[in-house]
Formats: structure tokens, C-alpha cells, sequence
């Protein structure tokens, strides 16, 4: 088992965060626009025959640096309501020679910051499209794997295509011609956004493919979300799976054509404002979203209904409540306290919200075993390793698996103690976000670099404090340098 990955943090950041503990939360509210649909949506609309109109956009870093890269390569995408909206002037299709004149006297440089999807999709689509690129980001993004994508490319195109950095990770260098082939192979087990990036490439080549998968696909509802995001602009895609059910290999055709799009808000970021009902208690209606969304990620409202919250669904959006018990557990830290249970759960499609769970267990009656999440490791940080670490800074007990983790509930003590922690976020969002929950019942958490939300939900900070009711608490101190290891 790989250690923990800690070289990404080189200062004590100097702004941290403590949420404010206040008993239950009751509310609603409505995250941004999914990022996940907003980069996909961007790949298929620059590369588009024509206009295409996005609606509920996300605006964070991660769709700036995809914006902005694809600015590079002459695509015109105009904000409205601040970004919310965006008007995208297609460059239509595979034009090589001209994207070999964009590039002619040296590789377009394109800066990912730390965005998997920016970098894995435009890694794809720009081979497709033809021309000399270098995609480079933070020193994190020069340490997450991308050899199975520029594997599966590099038979296909006519050029050359490396990953710069050992255990081929990004930079990564391209001098492409376009595609000449007409089938790939590419592994399922790392990130589904490798075979995500090549199913929108291909009718950037304007070509008929056929995709092998090798092993099993983790993540599957994202692939099916990019097929249903492709069909919107005219991509045609065909899932087979094998005797077992797994998907087997992914056929797709046809060219991009101008659309208009309305993107869902965030699943992954909806699922911090339900795990604050079943940790706080109370009761939190996620807006416009849906048991039939298009993001997996929806599903972690059922997780919670397993853990013995109240799951309700209707027009509205997505409800859960979970009110306090007249006989609390062992564990709780009062009789007000509301009531989880510790489950056993396969989260590989709604890998994104594990360190949600995770929070949300140390307050369940028993440990929750979370399982088929081993590709978590490579993501912005060791989203297994480097969770336990911070976890256990509380008095947990976090056990470590090939697969995922183990987290036992907190004691009554430990919950009722107010004794300062300082929780490191590893400049991952989803560490921060998860953090926050941790305060709504447990004073004295410090939360650092709470800015990297922006990576995905700016304004994550200001919609707690919203629903709460409650101000939280901000302090600053000098920095100062911390060996990097």
C-alpha cells in the first residue's frame, strides 16, 4: 500500500477556517453547475460544426483552465450572468493543417493547474484535432497518472504523444497529424475519464471507433453521462458489455453539431449539504436535482438513507432528514444527537463522495467499511491515505484497505471536546468541503487553505454559512516554510 502523498504541501498556508457547531441544519439550497458536465459540455461544443448555448455553467478553476486552453486554439466561448451561461463558437471538426499552423513555430502551452478532467480531455481531443501542444499544471499534476490514456492514443495518431514525468504523469507533450486508426484499447481501472476523453475525440476525428475496455470500468455512470452529453451534439455511442455485465468495448460516430445544453448542478458538491442534515440533523432539500440525473453522484443521498436518514424525492429536488433520537448509541455525544448506523458499501461509481462518508461515519453507531475505491489514491491527493491521516488527528480509528477504508465512530468524549485540531487539506477541495462538516458538531476545527474550494465551488464558504445560519470563524498567521518531502 503506497504512503500517504504529502510532497504537494510546501508552506503552512496562512487563512484557515472553523465552522461553528449550532445543532440541526434546515434548508434548502442549490449548488453550481456540475463540473463534470460543464468541461464535457465545453469539449463537445468547441469542437462543434456552429453556435452552441450552455446553460448553468460551473464557474471555478477547473472550467477556467479548460475555457482558457481552448482560447489557445481559436475557440471563441463568451460568459453571460457572470460565466453561468456561455455562447461557444465551434472550430468544427478535425482542421489539422490549421492547427498545425496555430503550433508551427512551438507547442501551444496550455497550463491544467491541478483539473484531471481539463487535462485528460484535452489530451484526447487535441490528437484528434492535430497540432503541437505541452499541457502542464501544479507539481500535484505532474505526480497523477495519465500512461493508460497516451498509451491507448499513441497507436491511433499519426505523430508522437508523452507523458514527460516518471510513472508517466503530465507534462504532456503531443505533435499530432490527427487519427489515423479506428480502434483502441485503453484500461478501465484508474479513471473513467480516460475512455471519456477518447468516446469525445472521436467524432473530433470525424471518424467511426471502436474502444476496447481492459478490465473493469471504475466509475461507470460518468461514461454513461458522456454518451448522453455526446448524443446532445450529435454523438453517437454504443455500450456493449460482456456475459458478466461489464462493459466490454464502446463503439461511436458521427460529427459535433451546435447545441443548446442546460447543465445540472453538482451531485458531488450537493452531497456536503445532505451529509450535513445526517450530521447535524435536520433536513436539507438539494434544488433541481433529481433520482434520474444524469451524475452518479445523486446516489449518495440512498448511501445516507442507509445510515437510517429519511430520503425524500420530488419535483423540487432531493430531500434528507434526519432528526434526533430518544435512546442515543453508545457513541452519541447526547440524547439530541440524530441517530446513523455504520454500513458496508461499494462506492467505485460515487467515488467523488467518499470523503463525505467518511466524515459522516465517525458520527454513525458503528464502523463503515467503503469499499471499491482504490483509484482514489491518484486523484488531487491520496483521497485514502492522506484522509486517514487528518481523520485520525481527531482520535479516530481509520483502517486502511487495497480497496478503501474503514472508519469508526468517535467517542462521546472525543465529540463533546472542543480541544483544537488543525486539519491539512492537501490543496484538494473535497478534503476542505468534507472538513466542514466535521464543525457542525465538534468545536475547535481548523480547517487550512480553505481557498482551494475554488478548484469547483467558490463559493462553498458563503453557501454554509447560508443554510447554517451561522458566521464561521476566519484567522490568519504568518507562514512560514515547511520542508518538502
Amino acid at each position: 500500500m503506497p504512503a500517504a502523498m504529502t510532497d504537494n504541501i510546501a508552506s503552512v498556508p496562512t487563512t484557515r477556517v472553523s465552522v461553528v457547531p449550532g445543532g440541526p441544519v434546515d434548508g434548502e439550497i442549490q449548488p453550481p453547475g456540475s463540473k463534470s458536465l460543464t468541461n464535457r459540455a465545453l469539449i463537445c461544443a468547441a469542437f462543434a460544426s456552429g453556435t452552441s448555448r450552455l446553460s448553468g455553467t460551473l464557474v471555478s478553476e477547473d472550467t477556467e483552465v479548460m475555457i482558457e486552453s481552448l482560447a489557445k486554439i481559436g475557440v471563441s466561448i463568451k460568459p453571460i450572468d457572470g460565466g453561468q451561461s456561455l455562447v461557444v463558437d465551434g472550430v468544427g471538426g478535425v482542421v489539422s493543417d490549421d492547427a498545425r499552423r496555430i503550433s508551427n513555430d512551438a507547442p501551444v502551452e496550455m497550463f491544467i493547474a491541478n483539473s484531471g478532467t481539463t487535462i485528460r480531455f484535452l489530451t484526447a481531443a487535441l490528437t484528434a484535432f492535430g497540432g503541437r501542444y505541452r499541457l502542464a499544471g501544479i507539481p500535484r499534476m505532474h505526480e497523477r497518472p495519465i500512461g493508460d490514456l497516451v498509451d491507448a492514443i499513441e497507436p491511433m495518431i499519426e505523430g508522437q504523444i508523452v507523458a514527460t514525468s516518471p510513472g508517466k504523469c503530465p507534462p504532456v507533450e503531443i505533435d499530432s497529424k490527427g487519427w489515423s486508426g479506428e480502434s483502441l484499447r485503453v484500461s478501465g481501472g484508474v479513471s473513467s475519464q480516460y475512455l471519456s476523453g477518447l468516446m469525445m475525440a472521436a467524432p473530433i476525428a470525424s471518424k467511426s471507433v471502436e474502444i476496447q475496455i481492459l478490465g473493469d470500468m471504475v466509475s461507470m455512470p460518468y461514461v454513461r453521462m458522456t454518451a448522453d452529453l455526446m448524443a446532445a451534439f450529435g454523438g453517437r455511442t454504443g455500450l456493449q458489455h460482456d456475459a458478466d455485465g461489464r462493459l466490454s468495448s464502446v463503439t461511436i460516430n458521427g460529427d459535433y453539431q451546435g447545441a443548446e445544453v442546460s447543465i445540472e448542478p453538482d451531485a458531488s458538491a450537493a452531497s456536503y449539504f445532505w451529509a450535513a442534515a445526517a450530521v447535524a440533523g435536520g433536513s436539507v432539500l438539494v434544488r433541481d436535482l433529481s433520482e434520474d440525473a444524469s451524475q452518479g453522484d445523486v446516489g449518495f443521498a440512498r448511501v445516507l438513507e442507509q445510515m437510517g436518514c429519511e430520503y425524500t424525492s420530488t419535483g423540487e429536488g432531493i430531500r434528507i432528514t434526519n432528526g434526533p433520537q430518544s435512546t442515543p448509541p453508545p457513541n452519541s455525544a447526547s440524547s439530541s444527537s440524530p441517530l446513523l448506523c455504520g454500513i458496508d458499501v461499494e462506492m467505485g461509481e460515487i467515488s467523488d463522495t467518499v470523503q463525505t462518508l467518511s466524515v459522516v461515519a465517525l458520527f454513525a453507531d458503528g464502523p463503515t467499511r467503503i469499499r471499491g475505491v482504490a483509484h482514489n489514491r491518484f486523484k488531487e491527493t491520496d483521497r485514502i491515505g492522506n484522509l486517514a491521516i487528518e481523520l485520525r488527528k481527531l482520535g479516530a480509528r481509520i483502517d486502511e484497505h487495497d480497496d478503501g477504508l474503514t472508519v469508526y465512530p468517535l467517542t462521546a468524549e472525543r465529540m463533546a471536546s472542543d480541544s483544537p485540531v488543525v486539519l491539512e487539506t492537501y490543496n484538494d477541495h473535497r478534503m476542505a468541503m468534507s472538513f466542514a462538516l466535521l464543525g457542525l458538531r465538534i468545536g475547535g476545527i481548523e480547517i487550512l487553505n480553505p481557498a482551494c474550494t475554488r478548484k469547483t465551488y467558490p463559493e462553498f464558504w458563503a453557501d454554509l454559512e447560508m443554510l447554517t445560519g451561522r458566521a464561521h470563524h476566519w484567522s490568519s498567521e504568518a507562514p512560514h516554510a515547511e520542508p518538502v518531502t
